[in-house]
């Protein structure tokens, strides 16, 4: 009986040193106090689209306080209890504390989850850009695959989603695809799925039914508002239009509505068809420019901006983040967390939250 004392209070110490890292880690407290800090400003009200969104992020971090708080609250109570039961040798107390003592490691996780999308552009909706690998109809298909199941994990959050640009491939599949999202936290949900991603199958176009490896790109960049100044000078610009291919009708097919913008200091190239005037293909492409930079900027500060374009120069092995192997066995793993599902099916019908969790663990 004395060992299982012991293995709870351990199991309540270390949920409580898990919980305070978290918020030590993320800078909670602080991060909060800015907040009202910024509130009590004589002119926070008079923007209210940056007023709405401070408003929304800071009660992101009083939940979480107020939950951390809670926790703290229950686990005192559980363990005065179970000194109770011990001491009345009561199992059944026992038993239900074992089970409470897992809720509140499971509420753990998830506030730890929270804290990961506290960072400035994790509320905003993203692009979702893909790219197919060398390998022709091959890799333009995997590219697809991986587009419907971004789009599918889109509709089980009840996202909107919008293709803003995309290129067929020449037998099946796409070439490439950009898709925009918009929900809440969707591009801090998104934001570790960038990198090259890698497909094992038997090929549905080889006559020889033999088997396959494809590669596509992934590359999550977040919306930028208003109230985000990014400087983009008209001489870094190319400016380029052409016939539009794709969804559309006829119309698109016979005008140069297609505009494609290429930042000469970056080398970072945007592109929209989804409109058939011109001038609103430009403004979007413009929005997804600095959308494009503003992302590059993040990952300069955060140290991680060492080969977003770099590793953008081949997409094939060596780089991959992620493995769906459907024969001859069936298996997706990320080469990151080592998270894996026996059920890649499922996987690519848009459950990917688990794989999702395990990467923003890793941040």
């Amino acid at each position: 009986m004395n060992d299982k004392y012991l293995n709870f209070k351990k199991e309540i110490e270390k949920i409580i040193k898990e919980l305070r890292s978290i918020f030590e880690k993320n800078s909670i407290n602080s991060k909060l106090e800015e907040f009202n800090k910024k509130m009590l400003e004589a002119n926070f009200w008079q923007d209210k689209s940056n007023s709405q969104k401070i408003i929304k992020e800071k009660k992101l971090f009083e939940d979480l306080i107020n939950s951390y708080n809670q926790s703290k609250n229950q686990l005192k109570d559980l363990n005065d209890l179970y000194d109770l039961a011990l001491e009345e040798n009561n199992t059944d107390i026992q038993n239900e504390i074992s089970k409470n003592i897992l809720e509140l490691r499971s509420l753990a996780k998830k506030n730890e989850i929270k804290c990961f999308l506290s960072n400035e552009a994790d509320p905003l909706d993203t692009y979702v850009e893909i790219h197919a690998g060398a390998g022709g109809t091959e890799s333009q298909d995997w590219a697809d695959m991986l587009r419907k199941m971004y789009i599918k994990w889109s509709d089980s959050k009840n996202y909107n989603y919008q293709i803003v640009s995309e290129h067929k491939g020449d037998e099946a599949g796409i070439k490439s695809s950009t898709i925009k999202i918009e929900g809440d936290y969707v591009f801090g949900w998104l934001k570790k799925e960038s990198g090259i991603h890698r497909l094992v199958r038997i090929s549905p176009f080889d006559s020889g039914a033999r088997r396959h490896t494809s590669f596509a790109s992934v590359w999550v960049y977040p919306v930028v508002d208003e109230n985000i100044n990014v400087e983009i000078l008209e001489k870094d610009l190319r400016i380029d239009t052409y016939r539009s291919s794709g969804a559309g009708g006829q119309h698109v097919n016979t005008t140069d509505s297609a505009v494609r913008i290429t930042h000469i200091p970056s080398k970072i190239v945007v592109q929209c068809q989804n409109e058939r005037s011109q001038h609103k293909n430009k403004e979007t492409c413009m929005n997804m420019l600095r959308a494009r930079l503003y992302d590059f900027e993040i990952k300069k500060k955060e140290k991680q901006s060492q080969s977003t374009e770099a590793s953008k120069s081949e997409i094939g092995w060596g780089h991959q983040i992620r493995s769906y192997v459907l024969q001859p066995y069936r298996l997706v793993k990320d080469n990151r967390t080592n998270h894996e599902s026996s059920s890649p099916d499922k996987v690519l019908s848009g459950e990917i939250d688990e794989f999702l969790e395990k990467s923003l663990h890793k941040l």
